[in-house]
């Protein structure tokens, strides 16, 4: 249970969580796709009805993660009832705009597009201030979800995350940054199954084939960043979690180092409470 300000109310009892997270997690990539898709819909649906929200909030960049969360959102609940938020950048590209908002307009969703160079601006006021893009771009992500918040607050919406697997497991991401969120739609798929579900949802072919990056300073690519393609590193988790994360070659070794170096994304912060 958590306060109205937080969002959501209740999530319903344990045992109905399990249930919802049974309902995405047992389909495989085998399975029938509109099944498939369908049980995500049904999640979807489950998390707005037993918070009693009135709609969903989402951060639209133009990417295609974004994408495919958003679509699940709009076949879940109705484009009238998903409000779609570009939060811009100096460095954010005119084309990630206007796919962004082609996207929504197709969708029948609310969009909105917004820079967030104002509250950067005033970040850079702090005293010691050090103009660094790993910093700066962690400071854009959690700005970011907090503009989503405040828009999920004022209405009491739910924030919907865009985080894939991939990302997940390798801590490809922002604490309290683009990996918070409400409910998670795609964490349970690799981004290699991201991009064959955006072709089966209708995802448009700029998007789809745009080279995969964070925004997070100009010319910023995801594989560049991490020094091995989509392809690479989703073929190597997989033989880990078969192989009980025993590494067998050196791309797997190089993975498995990211995934444990980023452990402390996944867990709760360290802490000595203790519940009776």
């Amino acid at each position: 249970m958590l306060m109205q300000g937080d969002t959501i109310i209740a999530l319903g009892n344990p045992t109905d969580v399990k249930e919802m997270i049974r309902i995405i997690e047992e389909p495989t990539m085998d399975t029938d796709h509109g099944c498939f898709l369908g049980k995500i819909e049904q999640m979807i649906r489950y998390v707005i009805w037993s918070s009693g929200a009135t709609g969903i909030v989402i951060g639209i960049s133009g990417g295609i993660d974004s994408g495919v969360a958003a679509v699940m959102c709009c076949r879940a609940v109705g484009g009238e009832r998903v409000y779609g938020y570009t939060l811009t950048t100096s460095i954010t590209r005119d084309e990630d705009i206007h796919d962004a908002a082609d996207l929504c307009r197709s969708l029948g969703m609310h969009h909105q597009v917004m820079s967030i160079e104002p509250v950067l601006s005033s970040y850079r006021q702090i005293p010691g201030y050090v103009e660094d893009p790993y910093l700066l771009g962690n400071i854009m992500a959690r700005t970011r979800m907090v503009i989503l918040y405040y828009h999920a607050n004022m209405e009491h919406r739910l924030v919907c995350g865009t985080s894939n697997k991939t990302e997940y497991l390798l801590g490809y991401c922002t604490k309290f940054g683009d990996n918070a969120a409400d409910f998670q739609p795609i964490l349970h798929l690799y981004k290699t199954e991201i991009f064959k579900y955006a072709h089966e949802l209708g995802i448009p072919e700029p998007i789809i084939n745009k080279t995969p990056s964070a925004g997070l300073w100009a010319g910023q690519s995801d594989e560049a960043e991490i020094g091995l393609t989509y392809q690479e590193i989703d073929t190597a988790l997989k033989a880990l979690e078969k192989n009980s994360w025993v590494s067998t070659n050196p791309v797997e070794e190089k993975v498995l180092s990211i995934v444990k170096r980023s452990s402390h994304k996944r867990g709760n912060p360290p802490n000595l409470l203790t519940l009776h």
